[in-house]
């Protein structure tokens, strides 16, 4: 699959820095085995119709739902990353179309609402944070799927493999910095939380929207 490799778009980093979900290394790739496999369970959960990934970057999740007979569909704020998801499905023979230029700040009811609304490793790159939530609200018509990084773990895994230590660990683009408790706080505010996985070095929540429970 390919991927950004951590350019930047209006200023801020977009997609992912390297193939994550393709690296040999066998730390790497067993962290993210466990992200993969709560995120799966979670999803299984929910058992959804439709789902929405905000966020979606170069679409390897939504290629992976819609090779599972699943009706996903993806956006993202980069034009570049899109573009890129879009090349990523046509490889694989998926709808392109599946893929639209979109701001999380910008999501509507009417063109993005889905019973599941996906939004993993974007919260930590935005200015509002709390807006964001607010927008995700409004188009969750049942579930949402929510990640960041946990904080200060992440930023200490960095420091131990000697990766951006002029900057305490802090990985280019992120913003906000959570810890378990502090985001399940702020999630809180919109969704009632209802399940909190801990896969390493993540905090991932299963939400429920407030308004139709």
């Amino acid at each position: 699959m390919k991927v950004v490799g951590g350019q930047a778009e209006d200023g801020i980093v977009i997609g992912n820095t390297y193939d994550k979900y393709g690296t040999r290394n066998p730390i790497a790739r067993r962290m993210v085995e466990g992200f993969e496999s709560s995120l799966s369970g979670l999803v299984a959960k929910a058992n959804p119709g439709t789902i929405h990934e905000v966020g979606c970057g170069e679409g390897y999740w939504v290629m992976r739902w819609l090779g599972q007979h699943i009706d996903a569909r993806g956006t993202d704020f980069s034009t570049q990353v899109i573009g890129m998801a879009k090349e990523n499905a046509r490889g694989r023979g998926l709808d392109p179309e599946r893929f639209a230029v979109r701001s999380i700040y910008d999501v509507a009811p009417e063109r993005d609402s889905a019973d599941l609304i996906v939004c993993c490793e974007v919260m930590e790159h935005l200015e509002e944070p709390q807006r964001a939530l607010h927008a995700l609200q409004r188009i969750a018509t049942s579930d949402l799927i929510l990640s960041v990084p946990r904080e200060p773990l992440w930023r200490a895994l960095n420091l131990a493999r000697g990766k951006y230590v002029s900057a305490l660990g802090n990985t280019p683009g992120h913003l906000q910095h959570w810890s378990q408790r502090g985001i399940v706080s702020l999630a809180s505010q919109f969704f009632d939380v209802v399940e909190v996985l801990a896969p390493l070095p993540w905090t991932m929540l299963h939400c429920k929207s407030k308004k139709r429970r």
